[in-house]
């Protein structure tokens, strides 16, 4: 065993991990990582196929964002933003602002206003980000509003972080159960997925669930009455919490075209801000291929594919290229105004972490946001999502998948024991991690949700890499789930050349 697995196992206690099965076999140490690929300890090359977690875009050891850091650490690594300014962190917030607030959707013509996220507050990770914004909201609703005791709206199934008041907005019980007795209550509404909607009326086909649905928008009905409910009760909501297109922890469940512009102008409608959790959607994750029409200014945040201007912006993951922790939570004048007082009256915001505003991250993030908007950052995306697009229909003929799913550059594969009644597999069968594990045999690191796999490569990823990917997961389901016999696995490869 490498030394360092030894010490890994003497000592670290992992995230997510049940650690009696971790301290079982040799963990993987990771020790380099150049573009799409990661270098183990013994020397052996792996394709990172969920972009480590979900938060790098351009692939490791770019040469525009490694140059970025190099620059900065030259003059100062860290220096505190209470009391202090930095360079990096003023100019990445004047460009955060200017990309989240496009042209088009500030329209004079607009039937109602959209708001202009103009403020900035930095913090360390998504569940921060999130904490902000639920803090700000808050406030605001008892300053400007006369809530008592704001309430908060989020859907079923929804992941927002591991602070606690994330963890209030959460609704996966095995994640979020055991907390229950330290957190304030929040409301859980139904959330789109398609693939085992009850509403659904649709047989099942072998096609994604979005595109042959039969239904009439009950999951937006069902936004509509708890909004109708709390402002008949006179306890209206502070605001309404959501991940726009698709919901990542739940399972990678993708909204059809459509709801996120309903579910928002519901909400609106009832006097609630609306917090879109960018986290991981963000920065052309979800967006790859997608432009405004007549608009030189490329889809950055998954809201505005569905022209939504939300009140609170949460960044997050890929905000640094998947470099270093930072995160930033954009609101509007309101929203800080109201925050605006004398000394005596204690209005002050009373939070903040002790690396907010970081130059490093800062700096690193500025230069990857000038790689999301170059011209050829943007071929490069819509062309790994056209190819991701053409490999995908293979894993049809596998009668162990249930679904597959796609947006932008996120892919998922839902695992079912039975295609044609959607029936899943039991928990302890662990099918997902299985077929995790016969990917990693064959070169290809990714992470399950459940029984559902990921694939979400860096956007430098060649199109010979992303093929392997998708040939690994094809052949980890054969091996892993019997039974598969549709098609020879030969040509079912064949077909995603």
């Amino acid at each position: 065993m490498h030394p360092l697995a030894q010490l890994d196992l003497k000592h670290v206690w992992h995230p997510f991990t049940q650690m009696r099965d971790w301290l079982s076999e040799e963990p993987l140490v990771i020790v380099s990582g150049r573009g799409a690929t990661l270098r183990d300890a013994h020397g052996r090359t792996y394709l990172d196929a969920n972009a480590s977690i979900w938060t790098n875009l351009h692939g490791h050891r770019h040469p525009a964002l490694d140059r970025a850091l190099r620059r900065q650490l030259a003059r100062i690594a860290h220096c505190s933003a209470l009391g202090l300014a930095n360079e990096p962190a003023s100019l990445l917030a004047a460009e955060l602002v200017r990309v989240a607030n496009p042209a088009r959707l500030r329209s004079p013509a607009a039937p109602v206003p959209n708001p202009i996220l103009e403020r900035v507050f930095y913090s360390d990770d998504g569940s921060t980000a999130l904490e902000v914004a639920l803090k700000q909201a808050w406030e605001f609703a008892r300053r400007t509003r006369g809530h008592r005791r704001p309430r908060f709206l989020s859907l079923q199934g929804a992941y927002h972080g591991d602070t606690l008041g994330a963890v209030a907005l959460g609704h996966i019980d095995r994640f979020h159960a055991a907390f229950g007795g330290m957190l304030y209550r929040t409301d859980a509404v139904m959330a789109p997925y398609c693939y085992r909607c009850p509403y659904n009326r649709a047989r099942p086909e072998r096609a994604d669930a979005r595109t042959y649905r039969v239904c009439q928008w009950e999951c937006v009905s069902r936004i509509e009455q708890a909004c109708h409910r709390a402002t008949r009760q006179n306890r209206p909501y502070a605001a309404f919490a959501f991940e726009p297109l698709l919901q990542g922890a739940a399972g990678m469940i993708p909204q059809p075209d459509g709801w996120l512009a309903r579910a928002a102008q519901v909400v609106r409608g009832h006097g609630a801000l609306l917090i879109a959790d960018e986290v991981f959607t963000a920065f052309g994750r979800t967006t790859a291929a997608t432009r405004p029409p007549r608009s030189p200014q490329p889809h950055l945040f998954a809201c505005h594919r569905e022209s939504v201007q939300p009140d609170f912006l949460c960044l997050a993951k890929g905000l640094s290229g998947g470099y270093l922790p930072l995160a930033a939570t954009l609101t509007t004048g309101p929203v800080f105004e109201a925050f605006l007082g004398e000394y005596s009256e204690f209005k002050t915001f009373f939070h903040g972490h002790s690396f907010t505003g970081n130059p490093l991250g800062a700096a690193v993030a500025l230069e990857s946001l000038h790689l999301l908007q170059h011209p050829d950052g943007l071929r490069q995306r819509a062309n790994l999502e056209t190819a991701l697009t053409r490999l995908l229909p293979p894993l049809w003929h596998l009668p162990s998948v249930g679904d597959v799913r796609q947006v932008g550059l996120v892919a998922a594969v839902e695992l079912v024991r039975d295609w044609p009644t959607r029936t899943p597999f039991h928990p302890h069968e662990r099918v997902g991690l299985r077929v995790c594990q016969a990917m990693r045999q064959r070169g290809v690191l990714t992470r399950p949700i459940g029984d559902v796999v990921v694939v979400m490569p860096p956007y430098c990823t060649t199109p010979t890499q992303l093929r392997r990917m998708i040939h690994a997961l094809i052949e980890a389901i054969d091996e892993v789930v019997p039974g598969n016999d549709e098609a020879p696995i030969s040509s079912r490869t064949r077909t995603a050349q």
